[in-house]
């Protein structure tokens, strides 16, 4: 079948394309040249509306133990949400932490077509697959969690070339199927293990003698070598903490060029002045990014509403769990990979420091120059549910409703802040670059994000609105690899998205020692720990996508 968007207003920041009024083809899925004498099938006049390729969600917790923990640990969310749905829609609930199916269909209800878990431990990640594989629309992926794994710092410990934790990544990459690595509070979650409370960039592990620099550093030359499209993601030391912006810093400086990107860096940007001890590190940290190249952020916005923090930084997690709200939280071990824990939060925009986190954050979005390093999350579900992106992106694209909004929070975070003096407003193509071609590129789906000959025809068409929150809370269509799935913000057509994976190189002898240590510490066989393709292909619902390996590591 062949089909015609006419007319549409496009916005393809990786053909810089800005605006351009022009004509789209679609043929068995995928976007092509425009035919010279093909009958159009089906056609669509979309004159007036806003084209953008599908979004992309490069940082959202969709999938994993601590995800199903949420939604266990909080029934009332799912009591207060309840979904209403069709013939076409199975059954589905919650707000924070949304079933899988409702994760599904409100991200494509919001024109969004894929979404990545950030934070898949090695040992779970059958279960995440699976629970990724229930996600309807939308193609996922999920980034290998590593750097407090027993058996990379007893590497590390034993002084192992790189060659050979290159091969260790490299063989969990593939086991656990994944697209990317990535740490969270480098070798802290095992300090904690050794009763550790705080582990800084610097300090070693008592067990190990292994600092997190040393793990930084180790983990981002693998993934460069191996040629892992996507930059080492980093949850770094301190989050939280007061102060904490100076280990951001530092942690930046310690990479020495070498690629990295800084997840949720809201949470990483507080400094320590004024009466409350507790202060905006945004201009520096955004300088920072801006002077450093090989460095790219994702935000981790917050906003004011109930919603449930999920993270496998026990040691945090465990720091912060007296701000349960409400008063339940849960921490636990698992095996000797990594931990978990989930607590219950509620923003406030009266209270001083939720007022500022939330300024911080739109502070870092607004004074950071290239929008292809720095992306639009919140963490989801830890800094709001990701239903919240609408508003968030009214609040960067309209700096009149931004200081509307800055007027109603807390008057001290207000004053503490420079929200007020900023004039930036993001741009219709800056959202694009931000939301659909930056994190492709960061990710290698060259055939994503874009709406070039060849690319998947993952599509979506708005009206455009002064109100840019309406306008993004509803598209008029959404075109998932060719088939029409939304019209006016409602689910017609449910479908099953494809899963993105790497397959770096590796030394295959590497699983001689893997076996040793599996037969002697874990509670799983080393052949039950790796995940097969037809595992994921299994019950017919989705794909694997394998994307090769940059030739030489990132650019």
């Amino acid at each position: 079948m062949l089909i015609k968007l006419t007319g549409g207003t496009v916005y393809d920041p990786k053909h810089e394309i800005n605006g351009e009024v022009r004509d789209l083809y679609i043929r068995d899925g995928r976007v092509i040249e425009q035919p010279s004498d093909s009958k159009i099938d089906q056609e669509y006049d979309l004159s007036g509306k806003v084209v953008m390729a599908g979004a992309i969600d490069m940082h959202t917790h969709i999938g994993g133990g601590k995800v199903n923990i949420a939604r266990m640990l909080l029934p009332e969310d799912h009591r207060a949400d309840p979904a209403c749905r069709s013939e076409l829609l199975r059954s589905g609930c919650g707000n924070a932490a949304p079933s899988t199916l409702t994760t599904g269909y409100r991200y494509a209800e919001m024109g969004y077509t894929a979404g990545f878990e950030p934070a898949m431990l090695p040992i779970n990640a059958r279960q995440a697959h699976m629970e990724m594989g229930d996600i309807p629309i939308l193609d996922k992926g999920g980034y290998v969690m590593l750097g407090s794994d027993d058996f990379l710092l007893r590497m590390m410990a034993a002084k192992k070339d790189q060659q050979a934790i290159n091969d260790y990544v490299a063989w969990t990459i593939h086991s656990a199927q994944a697209i990317g690595v990535k740490v969270v509070n480098p070798g802290g979650i095992n300090a904690f293990k050794f009763n550790q409370r705080t582990l800084d960039l610097d300090e070693k592990c008592a067990h190990y003698g292994v600092s997190p620099r040393d793990i930084l550093v180790c983990l981002a030359t693998a993934v460069k070598t191996l040629g892992v499209n996507h930059p080492l993601h980093v949850h770094g030391c301190n989050l939280g903490v007061p102060g904490n912006k100076d280990t951001t810093l530092n942690t930046i400086r310690a990479m020495d060029g070498l690629p990295l990107h800084l997840t949720h860096i809201q949470f990483h940007s507080y400094g320590t002045e004024g009466d409350f001890k507790f202060s905006s590190g945004a201009a520096e940290i955004a300088e920072a990014v801006n002077r450093n190249r090989n460095i790219s952020i994702d935000v981790g916005q917050i906003m004011f509403k109930q919603t449930v923090t999920a993270s496998g930084d026990n040691m945090r997690q465990f720091a912060n769990h007296h701000h349960a709200n409400p008063k339940k939280w849960v921490c636990m071990d698992i095996e000797c990979d990594a931990g978990c824990g989930v607590v219950p939060f509620k923003y406030r925009d009266k209270n001083f420091v939720n007022a500022l986190q939330w300024a911080i954050g739109l502070e870092i979005f607004l004074l950071v120059d290239d929008p292809w390093r720095i992306f639009l999350t919140t963490d989801h579900p830890n800094g709001a549910p990701f239903t919240s992106y609408p508003h968030l992106i009214r609040l960067l694209m309209d700096k009149s409703f931004r200081r509307d909004m800055l007027a109603t929070i807390h008057s001290d975070a207000a004053r503490a802040s420079t929200l007020a003096s900023i004039e930036r407003e993001y741009s219709l193509y800056e959202i694009a670059v931000m939301t659909r071609a930056g994190a492709a590129r960061i990710l290698g789906l060259s055939d994503r994000g874009h709406l070039g000959a060849g690319a998947a025809a993952d599509i979506t068409v708005y009206t455009e609105r002064d109100d840019k929150q309406k306008m993004f809370e509803k598209p008029d269509y959404v075109f998932k690899d060719g088939e029409l799935v939304v019209r006016n913000g409602e689910i017609v057509k449910v479908t099953w998205g494809t899963t993105h994976v790497i397959r770096p190189e590796f030394d295959p002898g590497i699983e001689k020692s893997l076996a040793d240590y599996f037969d002697r510490y874990m509670t799983m066989k080393l052949g039950n720990f790796k995940i097969h393709d037809d595992e994921i292909r299994e019950d017919g619902r989705g794909n694997l996508t394998v994307h090769p390996c940059r030739i030489g590591g990132p650019a």
